[in-house]
């Protein structure tokens, strides 16, 4: 503690060089020895053979003449789940755990909640055994953002500069960390055992805790591992040379091992993909090791690879082991039976054929293209006529020689950018004309999540934060990501990174805050379609500008550097990449072939291992010519892998190494020279085509800085078209700044195209979701609506039923489930579709529905490819088909919900054929009621008469069996038990069924108010600035609705705000006159009003400019705004905002005006534009009324007979007097028409 040095027991992750270090791995443990000064650390690491609980022994030995106090920290990042689970969204993952400790006991728990009541409970414990003397409490963790810090890593945590937080509970991002101090006497020593166990229960973790608490109990299981490990070499027969082998080979299986550089012929040479294992009974989904053998020689090495075999899966490694007999014999096959033979004597004669067992094949038998196959998926090839140790030698390549720099220089920090901002918050701020929202990062401040930009066109994009970390993808932002995603808000690791370095210095940085952070502030400007960086430093002013072009899948970086300084700058830009090309880097990796064409400056990467997006190839380019490259990600970062110390950089330039078998990147580098003064435009692109020629063409287009600067100002200039459709002045300027832009770009850019985000990378469509997302979009542009319900309506099977999301591009491959309202979207799109544009050849165009197995009694879901059937209906025939096989009911005569019906985790309240939903019994009722006329226009008589006759049973059944006697309730259980009932100790009110009376025009008009009072005492919480979807949340009770309730209570749906559901109850004041409580919760629960103070930003966290899913109830999370951007709220609180507060809404070329607003406003303002002509709409409110249209005047002039709405391309004065009477002529029900 008196000289604050800081190091490992071993070298990661800190990196502390060390005066000594060594590290050796015994067949019962590992054993890490460092000396540091006068100081031993001698580490033992183990597991223990009787119990699931690691053991860590530290004992540190004093050699110095005096004491010294050391304090020590451990730290464990959390799962308690699967690996590809946490793989594919540690987010999602993280949300089921919950933490707490016992400080007494010196002990911390963990547990994860089951996602059903038929799943275990996972427990973990930590805790400290110290022999020794300590000083002070034991400190503690569970907190990973708190231990590691924004933008921070395990190389530089925060933890080490103050103490630890104490955090437990629902922490999101869950660790372990004990941290205590102590003293060493000199010549003495000190041992620290840190215990890290496993129990099913909390009773069987705790009793595992107080066990090795015991030093007895300690030694014994030292002792114990090391006479285990050798009974287990006895066993197998195998000596220490043997076991030292199968654990060399181990790296190899684990990691992208550097020996498949010996197959990189095969591998680029590979077309196929994962199926093409199948039809050789090998799922390709555990690590292959292939074994090729030519003649009985190799029998010898077969033995040795069942041995390793044996060895990993005693060790609990699962692995495929190929032997491919490549003997060609024509007829006998002597070889193949000795093979067969072999494996029959050894202990593996019980895992033939089977997963993580023996595959013995012939290569005579299968084509080339499967031969080829089989080297490129094997993680390890071994010759069996070949010694392995032989075979595990490679060289390592000659690198480029470290560049040596001729001289430093001083120069001072450049002077901040400065912007003019409103709503500043101690983080950013909104510009003037709230188009780009503006972050300062000035030293050592971070925002207190990621606040990111999703930038997209309809087939490609990219997200990227204040950081400047992000992903791209191209056609399907899950399974086929260019780049990694991380999901990750704490680090926020960059996945594309741009380097400068002065080729005079060799200083090196960037222009984003990271990787590599300086001093000097950084500008962020998020866009509506661009992100652009601003930075001074080194005697350059620096803007790097990203964005997509309108139709190309290309990203586009363009980088200014303007030289202030009064010589020549000399400065080499490295454009870094980790290519993914499928879902995840850890998966596709060792498949990735690189490539460069030095002709057109083109650096190209595939994927030789990918059947969902064949024959894709990944291209980076630069307006620069380009000086040197590598597909080696080793070369460029170096062993200690540090993005902001590549160790590339540090040499004169890159190897110009590609292929396959790398451990891949994609790295190129480009060299300018600025004269004083001089500003200089560069271009760096990255991109996907589908055939070499298009990779060429977009390159060659888009290097050209202006070509590029046209691209970037057409995006802007379109999304400046686009979302200026309808423009709103209120008294409410926040409401403004979200309406006017944010609100639909969140929408159509994140929702509609990228169909991802920080948080959750979906990239499939979901039934219900765009449905939504598109309706919500339709005055910006009604086509976006009518191609949605045409591609939704090709996603329906014959019986009616859905696809509760599939993947594009992936041949559509989805999940059919029993989901209840999915399939009811469709026609409740159509009839608000038709009402607003009266659009009705709409009804009569085709599309095709879908065929596939059906789901069989007892099955929940499913996930395949569906084919598509011969037969088409009409959009008519579609929704009558989604209607019809809606119509069942249960015992109380409510509609069926299946295994969920909005909300997805309320999965076991009907899944067993009986349970009803209440609310669906609203929507159902409300779709009815609209769809009636489309049958009559249709002539469709019949049905007409038997939907009216379904909503008056409907009306009957949701007052007599929803009702609970102060508000409505949500659903019954397949065993009839009431849920959202004032009887229920858990969910006894959920806001839906509230919401979705007024919505659905119920017939009992003083039960809609009664249940939103309800609403409003139960379920707004006005000191969080919240709306809660429903309350108690699911916990400890006997309910058992779901996989919601694996959620710890007050996340996500949870007993949080699902701020979509919070929007209906915004839409339901509103209807019910309200506009005092419409208008006060639309400005509660806008996320500018979350963020305006430090203060606020640090409970909230996320982006004050975009709507978050859900915002959280529980502590210590309470007010913190949970996952952002990707969610249909956006568009619905848009929606809302415009017709149901402000009044506006379109029915055909009719126009009508029906505000709902707070009584304090004076009026408002709405410039819509129509065609080519302006139609400015005041509203006035003079007699501070919060409904009910007057007068109506067009151009100065009363209106008596309407207005008609003329695409003359003229600007056109409406003005609206608002009386609280609806007096005017041309109200019908309560909308004032503006007609044609």
């Amino acid at each position: 503690m008196e000289t604050g040095k800081v190091w490992n027991p071993s070298f990661e992750p800190l990196k502390t060089e060390a005066d000594s270090c060594q590290a050796t791995f015994l067949l019962g443990k590992a054993v890490f020895v460092r000396r540091d000064d006068l100081l031993t650390t001698h580490t033992e690491v183990l597991v223990a053979p009787e119990d699931d609980v690691e053991i860590r022994r530290v004992i540190i030995a004093n050699d110095g003449p005096h004491e010294v106090i050391l304090e020590l920290t451990s730290f464990i990042e959390l799962v308690l789940g699967d690996h590809q689970g946490d793989l594919a969204h540690p987010a999602f993952s993280s949300l089921f755990v919950k933490t707490e400790a016992l400080p007494e006991e010196e002990i911390l728990l963990a547990s994860r909640r089951p996602r059903s009541q038929h799943q275990p409970t996972h427990w973990a414990f930590h805790s400290l055994v110290v022999e020794g003397e300590t000083i002070g409490q034991l400190q503690y963790e569970t907190n990973r953002g708190s231990f590691l810090g924004r933008n921070r890593t395990l190389a530089e945590p925060q933890a080490l500069e103050k103490p630890l937080s104490g955090m437990t509970g629902t922490v999101l991002d869950p660790i372990f960390s004990l941290r205590r101090r102590v003293r060493v006497k000199p010549e003495e020593t000190v041992t620290l055992t840190w215990l890290f166990g496993y129990g099913e229960t909390r009773e069987q973790a705790l009793a595992l805790a107080g066990k090795y608490r015991q030093q007895e109990v300690i030694n014994r299981a030292f002792e114990i591992a090391e006479t285990r490990s050798q009974v287990e070499a006895q066993f197998l027969n195998l000596t220490g040379d043997q076991i030292a082998l199968y654990q060399d080979l181990l790296s190899h299986l684990m990691f992208t091992s550097p020996l498949k550089a010996k197959q990189g012929e095969q591998i680029a040479g590979n077309r196929k993909g994962q199926p093409g294992l199948w039809a050789y009974g090998i799922s390709g989904d555990h690590p292959i090791v292939l074994v090729t053998v030519e003649s009985r020689e190799g029998l010898e090495m077969v033995k040795e690879m069942l041995k390793a075999h044996e060895y990993w899966r005693m060790k609990g490694l699962t692995v495929d082991l190929v032997i491919l007999n490549e003997d060609n014999s024509r007829y006998l096959q002597p070889l193949q039976d000795l093979l067969r033979d072999t494996v029959a004597i050894s202990y593996a004669r019980h895992l033939l054929d089977r997963p993580g067992g023996i595959f013995l094949r012939q290569s005579q038998s299968m084509p080339e293209e499967d031969r080829l196959l089989f080297f490129t998926v094997a993680r390890l090839v071994i010759d069996a006529k070949l010694q392995i140790r032989a075979q595990l030698c490679w060289r390592e390549r000659q690198l480029p020689s470290r560049k040596e720099f001729a001289r430093k220089r001083s120069l001072p920090p450049g002077p901040e950018e400065t912007v003019d901002l409103q709503l500043w918050n101690g983080y950013g701020g909104f510009n003037r004309d709230g188009k780009e929202y503006v972050i300062r990062l000035r030293e050592g401040i971070n925002t207190p999540a990621p606040w990111l930009n999703v930038i997209a066109n309809r087939q490609f994009g990219f997200q990227i934060s204040e950081s400047g970390a992000g992903f791209t993808w191209a056609e399907n932002s899950r399974e086929n990501k260019l780049t990694q995603w991380s999901n990750d808000p704490v680090t926020d690791p960059p996945g594309e990174t741009l380097y400068l370095r002065d080729e005079d210095t060799g200083a090196i940085w960037t222009v984003t805050p990271q990787p590599v952070r300086e001093e000097t502030a950084y500008t962020v400007h998020h866009g509506l379609g661009y992100t652009r960086f601003h930075h001074h430093s080194h005697g350059l002013e620096q803007e790097q500008t990203v964005f997509v072009p309108l139709e190309d899948p290309v990203k586009v970086t363009l980088l200014g550097l303007t030289n202030h300084t009064q010589e020549a700058r000399t400065v080499s830009l490295f454009y870094f990449l980790r290519p993914v090309l499928g879902v995840h880097e850890e998966i596709t990796a060792p498949y990735l072939v690189t490539g460069f064409n030095p002709e057109e400056q083109i650096f190209s990467v595939r994927n030789a291992y990918q059947s969902d997006f064949p024959d894709r190839e990944v291209f980076v380019g630069a307006s620069e010519q380009v000086v040197s490259y590598t597909g080696d990600r080793r070369e460029f970062l170096g062993p200690r892998g540090q993005q902001a110390q590549p160790e590339g950089l540090a040499r004169e330039n890159l190897s110009n190494q590609v292929g396959a078998g790398l451990d891949p990147c994609a790295a190129l580098q480009v060299t300018v020279t600025i004269r004083p003064g001089e500003q200089k435009e560069l271009v760096f692109l990255l991109g996907q085509a589908q055939q070499q020629e298009q990779a060429v063409r977009l390159v060659r287009h888009y290097r050209d800085p202006e070509r590029a600067k046209k691209a970037l100002e057409q995006v802007k200039s379109y999304w400046e078209t686009t979302l200026s459709v309808v423009q709103v002045r209120t008294p409410d300027s926040t409401m403004d700044l979200m309406m006017n832009g944010w609100l639909m770009y969140q929408n159509i850019a994140c929702r509609l195209w990228a169909r991802s985000a920080f948080y959750q990378s979906g990239g499939a469509y979901g039934y219900r979701d765009q449905l939504q997302d598109s309706l919500n979009a339709i005055y910006i542009d009604p086509a976006i609506t009518k191609g949605q319900l045409l591609l939704h309506a090709a996603h329906q099977f014959k019986e009616g039923d859905v696809l509760h999301w599939w993947h594009p591009g992936a041949g559509d491959r989805g999940v059919r489930t029993r989901f209840s309202d999915d399939r009811l979207w469709l026609p409740y799109v159509l009839v608000e579709y038709l009402e607003r544009t009266e659009d009705y050849g709409i009804l009569t165009l085709e599309a095709p529905f879908l065929e596939g197995e059906e789901l069989a009694p007892g099955e929940d879901e499913t996930y395949f490819t569906p084919s598509v059937s011969p037969e088409k209906g009409t959009l008519y025939e579609h929704c009558v088909r989604a209607i019809e096989i809606s119509l069942r009911f249960g015992d109380h005569g409510l509609p069926l919900m299946g295994s969920g019906d909005w909300n997805d985790g309320m999965s076991t309240v009907g899944n067993r054929g009986r349970g009803e939903s209440v609310w669906l019994g609203w929507f159902l009722y409300y779709i009815l009621k609209k769809f009636v006329p489309v049958c009559l226009r249709m002539e469709d008589y019949r049905r007409a008469a038997h939907f009216e006759e379904m909503i008056r049973h409907l009306a009957g059944a949701l007052e007599e069996a929803g009702w609970d006697g102060a508000w409505y309730r949500r659903a019954y259980f397949d065993d009839g038990t009431p849920l959202g009932s004032a009887a229920n100790s858990e969910c006894s009110i959920d806001s839906l069924a509230q919401s979705w009376a007024v919505i659905a025009g119920g017939e009992r008009e003083e039960r809609q108010a009664a249940a939103m009072a309800a609403v409003e005492q139960n379920l707004v919480d006005r000191d969080l600035g919240l709306i809660k979807l429903f309350t108690p949340p699911f916990e400890k009770g006997d309910l058992e609705p779901g996989y919601i309730k694996g959620y710890v209570a007050g996340v996500r749906e949870n007993g949080a705000q699902y701020t979509h559901a919070a929007i209906w109850v915004i839409k339901a004041f509103a209807m019910l006159g309200q506009g005092d409580k419409a208008g006060q919760l639309f400005h509660m629960i806008n996320p500018v009003n979350h963020a305006r103070t430090p203060i606020e930003c640090a409970v909230y966290k996320v982006e004050p400019y975009v709507v978050p899913a859900d915002v959280y109830t529980v502590s210590p999370q309470e007010g913190r705004g949970g996952w952002t951007w990707y969610t249909g709220a956006a568009g619905w609180l848009y929606r809302v905002g415009l017709e149901d507060i402000l009044g506006f809404k379109l029915q055909g070329n009719k126009l009508c005006l029906n505000p709902c607003i707070p009584k304090e406003w004076p009026g408002f303002e709405i410039n819509y534009r129509y065609g080519k002509t302006l139609y400015q709409i005041v509203v006035e409110n003079p007699h501070r009324v919060n409904r009910g249209v007057g007068n109506l005047w067009l151009d100065g002039e009363p209106a008596a007979e309407g207005i008609s709405l003329v695409d003359d391309g003229q600007t056109h004065q409406v003005r609206v007097v608002l009386d609280g009477t609806n007096r005017h002529a041309y109200l019908t029900g309560n909308s004032a028409y503006v007609t044609e």
